[in-house]
């Protein structure tokens, strides 16, 4: 490496200097972009008849099968879908024996086409959001199944769907049911009798 001379050492050490003291230039004006909060679930409409509790879990459980079939379709995760399904079909097998309960306890005569109803206007509401969120849909959507399937047990599904009511599209909102006359006066149990000997 060449040796500087005296006035060239100089020279540079000036140079430095008034680069360090020069003013950085201003940023280019880029406007800031506000993060995209999607627009809050519209309220679904009442169901016409009370649930208990095991019901709602099995709805929430439903509704959330239903929007990872909506997620799979729209964004190409049929893998990732399906993995879901293998995992949980006993859950999602018993939800679906309660949730047709629900709808043969309350309407005996017509309700397989009840149940028909409700699992299309599910699909439907959750393909509506897919539709208003558009190109943001899958990029959004994207940790659902590794929330799921990050799930310790399989019997946490239920726990899990019931937290995301509020962020999954529901068909129905679901009300309790009052405690039964039963289950409401149900007598104290009787005391065994001790018996003199």
């Amino acid at each position: 490496m060449p040796r500087l001379s005296p006035k060239q050492a100089i020279v540079l050490s000036v140079l430095a200097a008034l680069a360090s003291c020069a003013k950085p230039p201003p940023a280019a004006n880029v406007p800031t972009v506000a993060a995209y909060v999607p627009p809050p679930l519209p309220t679904p409409p009442s169901a016409p008849w009370c649930a208990r509790p095991d019901e709602q879990t099995a709805f929430a459980e439903t509704a959330l099968k239903s929007d990872l079939m909506v997620i799979a379709v729209s964004c190409h995760e049929d893998e990732k879908y399906n993995a879901f399904m293998r995992r949980f079909m006993p859950v999602l097998r018993d939800a679906q024996k309660v949730t047709d309960n629900y709808f043969r306890r309350n309407n005996s005569r017509s309700w397989q086409k009840e149940r028909d109803d409700y699992i299309t206007l599910l699909a439907n509401d959750q393909s509506d959001r897919a539709v208003v969120l558009g190109d943001q849909f899958c990029s959004r959507s994207g940790g659902a199944f590794s929330s799921a399937m990050g799930l310790s047990s399989v019997s946490d599904l239920g726990g899990y769907a019931t937290s995301q009511v509020a962020s999954v599209p529901q068909a129905m909102a679901f009300t309790d049911c009052p405690a039964s006359t039963a289950e409401r006066h149900r007598p104290e149990p009787r005391k065994a009798k001790k018996t003199a000997r």
